[in-house]
């Protein structure tokens, strides 16, 4: 590839390359974050809205009613939906938010939700100890149901979430990995799966945050292993490892790691004693995949001055990609001779971008979770498979649970089954 910085023909270059359609996650038969989106099929329409109800209204709760009040907006084509209830446990403060997010009513027990006939998609905001529960009872009621990520603290719920999934009866399901939406990474996806960097070898992955380098930062339920399940190993170590199997296409089927809490105790949020800290502040790992490739894995929310920094590089035999999201409307590619262009994925053939703003109007991480609502709305329309599904989940907790586990152990290899 010639040696240049700006965008204007590695666009042109680039969109060619990546006009084939692109397989899926590990398992898949098509990649819902990949240019196969760019121009959604017409959907089935059912024959009523569907009403939506999320429970949790905090920081992704709010993300999430951002995507349900704008889907239709920019995906037309798909089924209407109607922001039915919000779901928390303090009344008043659940019904400050439902006024301010948009939501026709609120509910204090999600139990009583799941009775109801105007909601038919649940969609779980909530900490990750009550995942299971509450995705278990909604697809046991027959509803459709998009989990935030991870699926779940252990692997035997993810397990049995599995399971739930594919009982009759169930509704669709789905976890929500928001960062499969991002074009710059859904377009990466399709030149690693067209060849485009020849057989990768390596690929570095990092994700930084330094939400808590202040160690007078109060403890939060992020910060308990009853309620997290893990600390930023989970958190953003999820969705590393799932940009790892989604990028690649492959299974991780060996991991070393390492666990680090550099703050072992924290004030409680109401300025009271100081609380302990039983979950990760900063984790890495070594990585194997199924092909061979090795992956080298580094996550902290204690990275003073990093604020949401994914950072993927994937380096194979005939080129590379390295992805920032920072600069998420962006995507760097080298050739075999090391000339390196910078793509803007603006263009209205890359993925996903064609629903939104004309080329050269970039997009935000918000814009994210309202294609992921879209690429959910259109399996529940059409019956095809979604990914990440919660197998995707399941798959990427065992990479957790193994990474964890390889810490415990002083950093010996953990083989990952299959």
């Amino acid at each position: 590839m010639p040696d240049r910085s700006s965008t204007g023909a590695t666009t042109a270059t680039v969109d060619r390359a990546a006009s084939a359609q692109p397989t899926g996650a590990p398992g898949s038969t098509a990649a819902p974050g990949s240019s196969a989106a760019t121009e959604p099929p017409a959907a089935a329409h059912p024959s009523s809205t569907l009403g939506v109800a999320v429970v949790g209204y905090s920081f992704m709760g709010q993300a999430h009613s951002n995507a349900w009040r704008n889907v239709n907006a920019f995906y037309a084509d798909l089924p209407q939906v109607r922001m039915q209830t919000l779901v928390g446990r303090d009344r008043d403060r659940v019904g400050a938010a439902a006024e301010q997010l948009g939501w026709a009513d609120v509910a204090t027990d999600w139990r009583e939700v799941l009775e109801r006939d105007d909601v038919d998609i649940v969609d779980v905001c909530t900490p990750g100890h009550l995942h299971a529960e509450v995705a278990l009872a909604a697809l046991a009621a027959g509803k459709h149901v998009l989990v935030e990520k991870p699926l779940a603290n252990t692997v035997a719920d993810c397990e049995r979430l599995v399971e739930a999934a594919r009982a009759p009866g169930a509704g669709r399901s789905m976890l929500g990995h928001n960062y499969r939406r991002v074009p710059a990474l859904a377009l990466a996806r399709d030149l690693v799966e067209q060849g485009r960097v020849g057989q990768v070898r390596q690929v570095r992955l990092s994700y930084l945050q330094d939400w808590l380098a202040d160690d007078q930062a109060p403890m939060s339920w992020r910060l308990r292993k009853d309620t997290a399940g893990t600390g930023v190993l989970g958190d953003l170590g999820s969705h590393a490892v799932d940009q790892l199997r989604f990028l690649l296409g492959e299974e991780v089927t060996r991991a070393t790691g390492q666990l680090r809490t550099f703050v072992p105790e924290r004030p409680s949020a109401d300025g009271g004693d100081r609380e302990q800290v039983d979950v990760d502040d900063a984790a890495w790992a070594t990585l194997h995949t199924s092909s061979g490739a090795v992956a080298s894995l580094e996550v902290s929310r204690m990275a003073t001055g990093r604020k949401n920094a994914l950072q993927i590089e994937v380096y194979g035999s005939r080129g590379s990609l390295r992805f920032d999201l920072e600069r998420l409307n962006e995507l760097v590619v080298t050739g075999a001779t090391g000339g390196a262009e910078t793509v803007l994925v603006t263009e209205p053939e890359h993925p996903y971008v064609g629903a939104w703003w004309p080329a050269g109007h970039v997009l935000g991480w918000d814009s994210t979770f309202t294609s992921q609502a879209a690429d959910f709305l259109r399996a529940i329309a059409t019956g095809d498979d979604i990914h990440p599904s919660f197998a995707d989940g399941l798959a990427v907790q065992r990479v957790l649970e193994a990474i964890e586990t390889s810490s415990g152990r002083g950093g010996i290899p953990v083989e990952i089954p299959a």
